[in-house]
C-alpha cells in the first residue's frame, strides 16, 4: 500500500528548482544596499573607493509632447564598486538558499 504524498507531485518537482523571482529580488536588494553603502562611504577617506564607478544613460530626458499627453523617457544607471559587491553578496546568499 502506497502512502499518499502530502505535497502534490508537480509542486514537489517545482520546489527542486530555485525561484527566479527570489534571485531578482535579492539582486535588486544587493544593488540598492550596495549603492546606499557606497553613498555613505564617500565621505570617509579610506572607504571612498566604494563610491568609485561609472554613470551612463540620458543626460536630459527625451520628452514626447502629444498635445494632451506628455511622455518623458529617461534612464541613468550608476555602477559603483559597492553596488558590485552588493550583487556578489546577493548571488552568494541565493546560492545558500
Amino acid at each position: 500500500m502506497e502512502i499518499p504524498a502530502i505535497i502534490p507531485k508537480g509542486v514537489a518537482e517545482q520546489m527542486k528548482y530555485k525561484n527566479c523571482w527570489v534571485l531578482l529580488l535579492l539582486m535588486l536588494a544587493g544593488v540598492v544596499l550596495g549603492g546606499f553603502m557606497g553613498d555613505l562611504a564617500k565621505g570617509i577617506s579610506w572607504l571612498s573607493w566604494l563610491n568609485a564607478g561609472q554613470s551612463f544613460g540620458f543626460d536630459t530626458p527625451l520628452v514626447v509632447n502629444l498635445g494632451i499627453l506628455v511622455i518623458t523617457f529617461g534612464i541613468n544607471i550608476k555602477i559603483t564598486m559597492a553596488g558590485i559587491i552588493g550583487v556578489a553578496a546577493a548571488l552568494i546568499t541565493y546560492r545558500f538558499i
